[in-house]
C-alpha cells in the first residue's frame, strides 16, 4: 500500500476530532509513516512503567493501534481520569495490545534493567497478532525476532508508544491501588511505590512488606529498622 494511502486510511478514522487535534495526531505518526513507506504495516509501540519505585512490579505494554484516538499522548502529560478513559478505549477490542508484569521478587533476582527488558519482550509476545516492527521507548531491545528502533522520548513522538505508555501506567497504578488494601499504612495508592517522604516514613515505622524491592536502597544493605533511613 502506498505510504500516503496508509496515512490517509489511518487518519480517516480521526475525523471526529477537531482539525488541530488531527494535526497533532498526524505529527505523532512521523515514525510510523517512515516505516509504512518501507513496507511495514503492523507497527507496535512498547513502553514500561515502574522502573524507579521502591515497591511493586514493573509493567510493560505493547500496542498496535488500528486508528488514532483523540487525546492520546504521553501518559505523564495526562491526568489519571484522562489516562483511565484512554486506557479503556485502547483495550476495547479494536486495537492490538499486550502487557506483562514482573514482580518485585523477580526484579530483585534479575536486576531492574533485565527485568525491564523481560517485561517488554513478554508484552510483545502477548500481542494477539505478531507485529512486523517494534518501536521501543528509550531502550535498544534485543532478544525479539522483529526489527526494532530505539526512540528517545518515544511516548511523546509515537502514537503507538504513547498508547503503550498509558496501558502500562494504568495497569501498574491499579495494581498499586490493590496493594494498598493488602498492605495498609504505606500509602501505595497515593505514591505508587515511589520513594516519597510519606513512603520512607512508613518503611521506617512498619518495616518492608513482601512487595518491596530488597535490591533497592534503602533495602540493599542488611535491613535494620533503626538504621533504614
Amino acid at each position: 500500500m502506498p505510504e500516503h494511502t496508509h496515512v490517509d486510511e489511518f487518519m480517516k478514522q480521526a475525523e471526529e476530532a477537531p482539525f488541530t487535534e488531527q494535526q497533532r495526531l498526524c505529527a505523532m505518526l512521523s515514525l510510523e509513516r517512515n516505516l509504512w513507506r518501507e513496507g511495514f504495516s503492523r507497527i507496535a509501540g512498547v513502553d514500561e512503567a515502574g522502573r524507579g519505585p521502591l515497591a511493586g512490579p514493573i509493567v510493560a505494554a505493547a500496542v498496535v493501534l488500528s486508528a488514532p484516538i483523540a487525546g492520546l499522548n504521553d501518559s505523564k502529560r495526562l491526568s489519571a481520569t484522562v489516562r483511565q478513559s484512554l486506557y479503556e478505549r485502547i483495550v476495547s477490542g479494536k486495537h492490538l495490545w499486550g502487557s506483562a508484569i514482573i514482580s518485585a521478587a523477580e526484579i530483585d533476582t534479575l536486576g531492574i534493567q533485565q527485568a525491564n527488558y523481560k517485561a517488554m519482550r513478554k508484552a510483545i509476545e502477548a500481542l494477539p497478532e505478531k507485529p512486523d516492527f517494534v518501536l521501543v521507548d528509550g531502550y535498544a531491545l534485543s532478544g525479539i525476532f522483529q526489527p526494532t528502533m530505539r526512540v528517545i522520548k518515544g511516548d511523546a513522538r509515537s502514537l503507538n508508544i504513547a498508547a503503550a505508555s498509558i496501558v502500562a501506567k494504568v495497569t501498574r497504578d491499579n495494581i498499586l491501588a490493590e496493594m494498598d488494601t493488602f498492605y495498609p499504612g504505606y500509602g501505595f495508592a497515593r505514591h505508587k511505590g515511589y520513594g516519597t517522604r510519606e513512603h520512607l516514613d512508613a518503611i521506617q515505622r512498619l518495616g518492608p512488606c513482601p512487595e518491596h524491592r530488597r535490591s533497592f536502597a534503602p533495602f540493599n544493605t542488611k535491613y535494620e529498622s533503626t538504621e533504614l533511613l
